[in-house]
């Protein structure tokens, strides 16, 4: 038996979603047509309080869309230096967009409204890019799962209204900060203009990204959509497995989220690390001291079967997710106590 701990997306549907994947009201999406699509567009839309919602196949076109509705060629998209949409979308801001993204060094990830405000390039300097919008990305995925303060979201909404800017929630792990700080996903409608969330990772779904709006900015996504190869047939099959995620495996992300902060208690007994991020939702992310090999380490647990990810720089990813049980947990727990 593999346990893989290098990501929420290993995931495979249990008997349940399959189940109701096999039952599903179909139709032709791509005339608006597939009723469990739509079911899924309207729940997510009523849920985050938003106008619309649409349904891509991945959240790399989800957000790539979402930058394109929000900007022209030429212009420039504040973001973390660690933000998925520059560090792991392909080059797709600049390839789909022609936009350029101002980082910001920010902290695991997140930064401040007063580093947005610093970041804005003045709108009448024209030998600078125009500054279009701010996407943050929540949970971040390279800053260890961590979750952003609402207050601080809130501040840089105040920044983006004052300066017109768009405002992009890349929600790819939403999911796992609305448990984690019991918040309202109607909080993250209030503030952002566009969020995208992801089906296939913390819920388990097969596939499927959603991304969400106000009808201002989301009443060129189906062309949008079209145009990066996204529209889609009888996709109501996928469609009903992240109504059905939504449904049953919200809610116990929470044993993800405590699984994960076991791991690292574990971990920082180790002689080996030198550190142990701060663990908020599901993902571990550690270091190991100077004088030890990161590729090494992988060999030794994945020997013992345990599969992990390196983060680069003597960094180390550990992910827990739907299918990783209360008998591997315990493995996982005694292998690291008894790994040197």
């Amino acid at each position: 038996m593999i346990i893989d701990l290098r990501s929420d997306t290993v995931t495979k549907p249990n008997k349940e979603m399959l189940s109701a994947m096999m039952v599903a009201n179909v139709g032709d999406d791509v005339y608006k047509e597939d009723p469990s699509v739509n079911q899924l567009e309207t729940q997510l839309a009523e849920m985050f309080g938003m106008d619309m919602a649409l349904y891509f196949p991945t959240g790399s076109m989800a957000n790539q869309a979402a930058l394109k509705l929000h900007t022209n060629p030429g212009e420039q998209v504040i973001c973390d230096k660690y933000a998925h949409i520059y560090n792991y979308e392909g080059g797709g801001a600049s390839f789909n967009s022609g936009v350029s993204c101002k980082l910001i060094d920010g902290s695991r990830g997140m930064f401040t409204a007063k580093q947005v405000t610093s970041a804005i390039n003045p709108p009448d300097f024209y030998h600078s890019p125009l500054t279009a919008l701010v996407a943050i990305e929540n949970t971040t995925n390279k800053g260890g799962g961590a979750c952003w303060d609402i207050n601080e979201l809130k501040a840089i909404k105040d920044v983006t209204t004052a300066h017109k800017l768009g405002y992009h929630l890349d929600g790819a792990r939403l999911w796992n900060a609305l448990i984690a700080k019991n918040q309202n996903p109607k909080e993250y409608g209030q503030l952002f203009d566009t969020i995208s969330v992801c089906l296939s990772k913390g819920l388990g779904a097969p596939m499927g990204s959603v991304l969400i709006g106000k009808k201002q900015f989301m009443q060129g996504a189906l062309r949008v959509r079209k145009i990066l190869g996204g529209g889609m047939r009888q996709i109501g099959f996928m469609a009903s497995a992240g109504l059905y995620a939504l449904s049953h495996n919200l809610e116990r992300l929470q044993d993800d989220h405590i699984r994960a902060k076991e791991i690292g208690e574990a971990l920082i007994q180790l002689p080996q690390i030198k550190s142990v991020e701060p663990i908020e939702t599901n993902i571990v992310i550690f270091e190991l001291k100077d004088n030890y090999d990161d590729t090494a380490f992988q060999k030794t647990l994945k020997a013992k079967q345990i599969e992990i990810i390196s983060m680069g720089s003597n960094k180390l990813r550990m992910v827990t997710h739907l299918d990783y049980t209360n008998e591997m947990h315990n493995y996982v727990l005694n292998t690291l106590k008894t790994l040197y």
